[in-house]
């Protein structure tokens, strides 16, 4: 195998890429990445056996082959090189040499054979949609997802699929996020699928904010998303996710509406004397005024009123500050509505002005 290429058309698509390269060296071929170099176009592959991303580039190989380097040293030495670089690269045997000006490496190699791909996967529901909305999406509800909690199937994303809609749900079991997108898909009735969180950050990574189309495809086991050349496939979770309809409360009696980003600023000023260990914010509602109260162990403590339109007589309730503010800095428009039923109930948060994002955080006790 040997081919010759700019060193921009070499690491452009080994950055995207890399995300999946198994750090953990659990098995050696998994720390490489696969190069099938044919006549026309040079494709590469990392894997870590839950994720796979590959990508494809116009480049004629001099001699077409297939081969696996180790990712991150072939990545820092294209970084290292001049931009306008010229890098020729060829293997011979099980060694692979990269020259690149007066610079030469020389890297180890293992064998094309036994690096494992998802080649040929039974795939059923297709959906096609702007790849900028689909990132805006889960940047709506991803910091939902719980990190390491033991009940395995909400470290991940939900994906439904049903008829006419997309819907993104994730929850750590203290707050839920939601989001939908009118979408046309062949679904006949709604289709549940658990991506997990590490496919859910590399996506968010390559999806561009662009109206360029992504392809969506839907299997048994594993998720697979078309991004022009780009190709990210995934394993599912095999879990029951919770029936976030029933955690999506109804609209409570007593209704808020505020400035949003006036709400933001004043909850951020006043998260400023909490610690670590105490991150609840207490909200005081009266006719027309939110009063925001934090204190931390040091009885050092922090107030600030915001003007809302609200008359459902006085109510006081506390909430983890740092999740009133990811879910308002989810909300697009300029107003958000705030729902409440008692000081014991879960608030739901909206964007007053309607739209596809539902927000729902459990109360804390102060």
């Amino acid at each position: 195998m040997k081919l010759e290429a700019k060193r921009e058309q070499l690491l452009k698509p080994l950055q995207h890429v890399i995300g999946a390269v198994e750090r953990r060296q659990t098995l050696p071929i998994l720390t490489n990445v696969l190069l099938t170099a044919g006549e026309r176009e040079l494709t590469l592959t990392a894997t870590d056996l839950e994720v796979e991303l590959s990508t494809r580039t116009e480049l004629p190989a001099e001699t077409p082959g297939a081969i696996t380097l180790p990712a991150r040293k072939l990545h820092d030495i294209l970084r290292a090189l001049p931009e306008d670089g010229v890098v020729t690269l060829s293997v011979d045997g099980d060694k692979a040499t990269v020259r690149c000006g007066r610079s030469r490496f020389t890297l180890a190699t293992l064998p094309a054979g036994d690096f494992p791909t998802l080649e040929d996967l039974p795939f059923a529901n297709d959906l096609r949609v702007p790849q900028g909305a689909l990132r805006s999406l889960i940047e709506r509800v991803h910091f939902a997802m719980a990190q390491q909690d033991v009940r395995y199937y909400l470290n991940g994303l939900l994906l439904e699929v049903g008829p006419g809609a997309l819907r993104l749900v994730a929850t750590d079991g203290h707050r839920l996020a939601f989001q939908e997108l009118p979408a046309e898909t062949d679904a006949v009735e709604a289709r549940q699928v658990i991506v997990p969180r590490k496919g859910v950050l590399e996506l968010l990574r390559l999806l561009a904010d662009s109206d360029a189309e992504a392809l969506l495809k839907l299997g048994a086991n594993h998720i697979r998303v078309t991004m022009g050349d780009i190709r990210f496939t995934s394993k599912l979770i095999d879990g029951k996710f919770p029936d976030y309809q029933r955690v999506i409360p109804r609209e409570g009696s007593r209704v808020v509406i505020a400035d949003r980003m006036a709400l933001r600023n004043a909850l951020t000023r006043t998260s400023l004397v909490l610690t670590d260990k105490t991150q609840g914010i207490r909200l005081q509602l009266e006719d027309w005024i939110l009063r925001t109260q934090a204190q931390n162990p040091d009885q050092e403590e922090a107030e600030e009123e915001v003007e809302i339109n609200y008359s459902g007589g006085p109510l006081e309730i506390g909430f983890n500050g740092g999740y009133l503010l990811d879910a308002l800095g989810a909300l697009g428009g300029e107003l958000a509505k705030l729902s409440f039923a008692d000081a014991s109930s879960s608030c739901l948060i909206e964007e007053a002005e309607g739209g596809g994002g539902k927000h729902v955080i459990m109360p804390m006790r102060l």
